[in-house]
Order: structure tokens, then sequence, then C-alpha cells
């Protein structure tokens, strides 16, 4: 698909409720609606509880997500697995407020619907065992991770995919911009083949986030569809990896640019600003011989990452922001 400079959200809202957060997200401002997550609700509607919600074992304790690795049973997750029993991973209602809430609205005309799940390496990063311990140093543990993680991200693209014919499901991994740092022992082997396997026969646009900085060769290697990027701050360092960029595009690979502040920053930048900030990357692309009509039509603009924590006088400029640099960037780039 050619996306043109459609536009999506990240996934969090400053909201409490999830019919307010919806007025904004289904008013025709963004192409491409995102259920919202609501953290402000409390720590069980966090993408890690979320995600982490059949997860063997699992306790919150302190607003953390805490594994017995000595005591836990997987034997029903595991026969859900095996047996490709999806319908076991429905996500419960009390936890995913938003999810719920915006299937009970009509989609369908959308030019795609989103969805998000937490992906392995910040899931297994944040939950810990009873020695605070990150589980993802647990081969057993970290194995259910992937495969419970890629068995609910088939459920939600299936659910989303019976409201609108396109959907696209984020895999949200902020801690990737932890790798090959002192804090992380993960090979980058390792993260390869864990987004792999938690993305495989997920049957939609599959996509990767990281709102910070960290080896995009290594996404840009996996089996994603679109890569998600903080373009605001790093835009420029996928310079770096042309090869890898040029190669990813050509294959139809897609790239969501967050362009748009999801901080206080915000109240200093105009449409025009931020599109020029859009457009001097995309040149920049030219220079290292990737074709940037090609590069503007598989490009999505969004937020930096989710407005959970943004202050909810800001949201609507965000909203403004996004909608008018896609219009901009549609105007310069010849697209409807």
């Amino acid at each position: 698909m050619d996306w043109n400079f459609a536009t999506t959200l990240i996934g969090s809202q400053p909201y409490m409720n999830a019919e307010e957060a919806l007025a904004k997200i289904l008013d025709g401002r963004v192409s491409c609606p995102s259920w919202p997550q609501l953290p402000m609700r409390g720590y069980t509607e966090s993408m890690y509880i979320q995600t982490g919600c059949h997860l063997p074992g699992l306790r919150i304790v302190d607003d953390k997500a805490i594994v017995d690795l000595e005591d836990y049973d997987p034997t029903d997750v595991y026969t859900a697995i095996v047996s490709d029993d999806i319908d076991y991973f429905e996500y419960p209602m009390d936890i995913f407020t938003g999810f719920y809430k915006m299937i009970e609205h009509d989609i369908s005309d959308f030019k795609a619907i989103k969805g998000q799940i937490t992906g392995p390496i910040s899931e297994g990063l944040q939950i810990v065992d009873t020695t605070g311990r990150p589980v993802i140093y647990d081969e057993a543990y970290c194995e259910i991770i992937r495969k419970t993680i890629n068995m609910s991200a088939k459920w939600q693209a299936k659910q989303l995919s019976m409201r609108n014919d396109n959907v696209i499901l984020f895999f949200d991994e902020p801690s990737l911009s932890l790798l090959g740092s002192p804090f992380v022992s993960i090979s980058d082997e390792q993260a390869k083949d864990w987004i792999n396997d938690s993305l495989s026969e997920v049957d939609c646009y599959r996509a990767v986030h990281c709102c910070g900085n960290t080896n995009w060769a290594l996404l840009l290697n996996t089996n994603i569809d679109i890569l998600s990027i903080d373009a605001y701050k790093y835009g420029e360092n996928l310079l770096m990896y042309p090869d890898e960029l040029s190669e990813f595009l050509g294959k139809g690979g897609n790239i969501a640019w967050g362009i748009i502040p999801n901080t206080d920053e915000i109240v200093n930048e105009t449409v025009w600003s931020l599109a020029n900030r859009m457009d001097a990357i995309l040149q920049k692309f030219e220079a290292k011989g990737i074709d940037r009509k090609m590069a503007a039509r598989h490009s999505i603009i969004t937020p930096q990452c989710g407005l959970g924590s943004l202050d909810v006088e800001h949201v609507d400029k965000v909203f403004n922001l996004m909608k008018g640099v896609s219009e901009e960037m549609k105007g310069r780039y010849g697209f409807k």
C-alpha cells in the first residue's frame, strides 16, 4: 500500500475516559485511528500489564510486574499455543477499555486501523523475577513471553480485521534503545530472532516502534512492514544505514515518522516548521541515493511517541499539527 503521509498514533492518551479520547481520535483528523491505551486509569492499563495479562504467574506488586520463576504453571498457556487457540488470548475487558470502546464504533471507512502490543524485548525486560532480575534472561520464560505476544497479536489483528480491511499492529519496543549498553545483555542476533518470533504469521501490517535511538539496521533486517521512529529527534540517524534503508524501502517497507513532538516542545512548532523538518530528512535521503518520492509514498506521520504523559490542553495541537503536516507533505509531493 502507498501510505502517502497517512497519519496514525502510537497508543497512549492522557484521559481517564475512553470515549473522551475516541471523540478526538475518530473525528477525522487521524486517517488511521489507533485504539487508546489509558494509563491514567491505573497500572493495570499500562502497556506491559495489558500485553502480559495471559502470562503465567504474573503478579502486580507495588506497580511492578513480578513472576516467581520457581512457582508458576505454564500448562494452560502452552496448551493454547500448541493447539493454536488464539481465543485463549482474548483481551480482558476491564484492562482494555480503549480497545473495546473503539470497536463499538463503525471504523470501516478509515484508511486503516492501528493496534499495539508490547514487543518481546521491552516486555521481557520490564517483568522481573523475585530477585528483581528481568525474566528475559530466563530461557523458558522468555520463550513463553515471545509465544504469548505472538498469539495475543494474532487475536488482536483478527478482531481489528473484522472491522476494517487494513490493520496495522505496532510492536512497541522502547527498550531497544538499551541494546549495546552495559545495562542489557542481549545480542543483536537474539533481538532480531525474538522480534521475528513475535511477528510470525500475524496477519496484518506489522511494525516495530522505538522511541529512542537504536541499531536501526537490526530492525530494518527483521520481518517488519513498517519501521516507526522518533523522527523529531532521530530521523537523520537512519542516514547511517543507507544500504539497509534502500533495500527495506525497495521491497515495500514503510517508515512511520514520529515528527510531531509529544512534549512541551510542541508549543514552539508549526505545520510549516515540522513539514520543513520532515522534508529536510527526505532530501538528505536522496543525497544518499534513496529515491525521495518512493520514500514519501511509503511514509506515515505520527507523534514521537504516545501522548499519555502530555498535558491534555496540548492534545488538540498534536492532532492538528499531525493533520496539517500530512496535508502539507501531500501537497509538496503531489499526493491526493
